[in-house]
């Protein structure tokens, strides 16, 4: 079992940057794959990036790429999120998520066994 915590949620302004963290404990952390997905109200829960247990390879999201970075820190068991050049449209609550399928299929919700609770981000003047 994995428990996945995320934090640094929040309002930034259009424009501004914000920091989300996902913490995790229980299994190594190391043999995950992990993923960051968000879900706006009304809308279905959609791929935002992910990244490999080891962290030498990294997926986006067409509509983050170059704005959003992802990395992990496998000896403090936490994935990050760096987000910048926020938009109005990137407004919704984040959750990050682990697999350990073969085959890992980056930007299917199917792919990964464990979720966090999510964390809400609000982008608004």
């Amino acid at each position: 079992q994995v428990q996945l915590v995320e934090s640094g949620g929040g309002l930034a302004q259009p424009g501004g940057s914000l920091r989300l963290s996902c913490a995790a404990s229980g299994r190594t952390f190391s043999t995950f794959r992990m993923g960051w997905f968000r879900q706006a109200p009304g809308k279905e829960r959609e791929f935002v990036t992910a990244i490999s247990n080891t962290g030498g390879t990294t997926y986006y999201s067409d509509s983050v790429r170059g704005r959003f970075t992802i990395s992990r820190d496998n000896a403090k068991n936490t994935v990050y999120l760096q987000m910048n050049s926020l938009k109005p449209e990137d407004t919704a609550v984040y959750y990050c998520a682990a697999s350990s399928r073969i085959p890992f299929i980056n930007y299917d919700k199917r792919t990964y066994d464990y979720w966090g609770q999510g964390t809400q981000v609000t982008v608004s003047s």
